[in-house]
Order: structure tokens, then C-alpha cells, then sequence
């Protein structure tokens, strides 16, 4: 399935998504311990909160979501690095930093953060396709935001 995103004003939404983003408020700030004494504090079900937690966020900390950070094991072989990192542009996605290790072993370790907002792939799809370069050992996401 697809996922699909709505921008919505506040008004219109129903009681228990706006009670779920003043949870993840304070749980943030750590003006309340836990999700029991969060949810209590607003007036929202453990179950509603967990329902609409993973689903629920500002439109400025969704923004935040679009820089990702992989990690990757390269062959220590001419072109390889190139080859990642023509794959990262033609996937649209933005190189913010790119850090390489000396290679050790043969191998050497690239960490890379991305601006993802524009990038027409989902994340998985991209290390799946970064995976299928000659040279690249390992792809793993380690961060976002």
C-alpha cells in the first residue's frame, strides 16, 4: 500500500489525533514520565494514543523526517564511491554530509546524510538499489532526522 500524506488544519481534526501530539509534547519536553501519565494529563486512552502515535506529526517535524542517514561497507576499488554516488543523485535525494573511513582490509566505511524531500524512492527501495552496486557490501539506514 502506498502511503499517502494530508495537510490538514488543525481545526478539523478530530479530539483524539490533536490529544496524541500534545502526549508526544510532553513526553518530548519530559513534562510527564511516561505515556500513562501523558495521555491522563490530556485526557486521551493509552489505546488511542498507541493507535495514532506512529501516524501523527507537525508539519514542521515531518520536514525534519526528510534527512536520513545511511551507512555503507565499499570494496576498495576505483569507481565504486562514484557509482553510490550517482545513484544518490539520480535518485533526486540531496548529499548533506559523506564521511569515508580509510579502507582497511580492502573495505572501507561510508556514512552519508541525505535531504530525502524530493527523492521519488522510498528509502528501502534506495538501499535496496545501492546494495545491488558492484562493490557494496552493506547498506543499512542509522538515522533519521
Amino acid at each position: 500500500m502506498v502511503e499517502r500524506y494530508y495537510a490538514v488544519r488543525e481545526d478539523l481534526l478530530p479530539e483524539g489525533i490533536l490529544k496524541t501530539e500534545q502526549v508526544k509534547v510532553l513526553l518530548r519536553r519530559g513534562e510527564a514520565d511516561t505515556v500513562h501519565e501523558a495521555a491522563e494529563r490530556v485526557g486521551l486512552s493509552r489505546s488511542a494514543f498507541y493507535k495514532y502515535k506512529d501516524g501523527v506529526y507537525l508539519l514542521e517535524q515531518a520536514a525534519r523526517e526528510n534527512i536520513v542517514t545511511l551507512t555503507m561497507d565499499l570494496e576498495h576499488r576505483s569507481g565504486v564511491l562514484s557509482k553510490v554516488l550517482g545513484m544518490l543523485a539520480s535518485s533526486e535525494s540531496n548529499v548533506l554530509t559523506i564521511h569515508q573511513s580509510i579502507p582497511l582490509q580492502g573495505m572501507a566505511n561510508v556514512v552519508v546524510s541525505l535531504d530525502t524531500s524530493k527523492m521519488r524512492d522510498t528509502v528501502q527501495e534506495l538501499t535496496e538499489q545501492l546494495r545491488a552496486i558492484d562493490g557494496v557490501k552493506r547498506t543499512a539506514l542509522i538515522g533519521r532526522g
